[in-house]
């Protein structure tokens, strides 16, 4: 039965966190003007913006350096020319997720759960993204369409967690995102809800009251997996959200890529890790890039991951240091290499 205390949705008018998802910056000649940078020190590559447009909100520009090319998250969204560089290895499906796709806005890859594409668009596009070619058009159902993904979960009673990632699920209206976990609610053998977000970093302000009281009133274990790569995406403004979720019973987990030149130091994990555990967020897993074409120059071995993370662990408590994994096509789940 759908619980109505969470399908009444206050207004339809736009929520603050929708008037900044609505002034994205698009044009890499803005964001040059906003951070005073020189174009000709690093131009960009107006391939790379044909195949995967700039997309920043401005919250996340606010922090990063004005006037130096070097800046961490600077390096997350710039599309460099070096996304033009073709390297053998690298192409547009590594997980073949094609091959898991059984209907529309449904992945099924791992035994016992399911990843639903809720949302076909994200806050910010992240250069290293490996779904960057992922056909959305394809996966974006229309709530009629759901309903076979819906069916395929109830027909599996082995499937007891759903994933809503995407794109971005809290890139959605409060109106569908609620309605997507209506429909999960009522399916008996779902005992786990997972978010998949990078909207809680970029766009802080979506973690408002009427996200909370929602996710603090499903029957399921609610968890929330943010993405952090850097200590220096977090703010004051994020502790006080991610402690609000803990009251309304979420459990908030991180996990980051690791990424040539952006945080792939041990100085650099360490301190992301301190910082996340201050905001009330455990470090979950580090990624090692996967092997997307035009993300080669993130891209950083296992050998150097390994080194990294035997530096954390002499360094930190278990508990703040996250399980390094890789994914790999065809396996029955994330690899775990540390």
């Amino acid at each position: 039965m759908i619980n109505p205390a969470v399908s009444v949705i206050k207004s339809d008018l736009p929520e603050k966190w929708q008037q900044i998802l609505s002034d994205l910056i698009t044009d890499p000649k803005e964001l040059l003007q906003l951070l005073d940078l020189d174009p000709e020190k690093s131009p960009f590559s107006l391939h790379a913006l044909q195949q995967f447009p700039l997309k920043v909100p401005r919250p996340f520009v606010e922090l990063i350096e004005k006037s130096n090319w070097d800046d961490p998250l600077l390096r997350q969204i710039w599309p460099s020319k070096l996304e033009e560089h073709e390297q053998t290895g690298f192409v547009s499906d590594p997980l073949a997720e094609s091959n898991y796709n059984p209907v529309a806005g449904l992945l099924h890859k791992y035994h016992g759960r399911v990843l639903l594409t809720a949302a076909p668009h994200c806050a910010i596009h992240c250069r290293y993204c490996f779904r960057r070619h992922f056909d959305y058009q394809s996966n974006s159902p229309s709530r009629q369409q759901w309903e076979a993904a819906f069916e395929y979960i109830h027909n599996d009673s082995s499937i007891d967690e759903v994933i809503l990632s995407g794109g971005d699920p809290l890139a959605l209206s409060n109106r569908q995102l609620f309605w997507l976990l209506e429909q999960i609610d009522q399916i008996p053998h779902i005992t786990r809800l997972r978010i998949h977000s990078r909207l809680p970093i970029v766009i802080p302000q979506r973690i408002n009251s009427d996200l909370l009281n929602c996710l603090g009133r499903f029957r399921q274990k609610v968890v929330l997996v943010i993405h952090c790569n850097h200590s220096h995406e977090l703010t004051t403004e994020m502790a006080g959200n991610f402690h609000k979720l803990a009251t309304n019973g979420v459990t908030v987990l991180n996990q980051s890529v690791l990424l040539k030149d952006v945080n792939d130091s041990a100085s650099c994990l360490i301190e992301l890790s301190k910082a996340l555990f201050s905001h009330n967020v455990l470090p979950y897993y580090l990624h090692l890039p996967d092997r997307v074409s035009g993300t080669a120059h993130f891209y950083t071995d296992e050998a150097h991951a390994r080194d990294l993370l035997n530096i954390m662990q002499a360094r930190l408590p278990g508990y703040l240091v996250p399980h390094l994994v890789s994914e790999i096509q065809g396996e029955a789940s994330k690899t775990r290499i540390m």
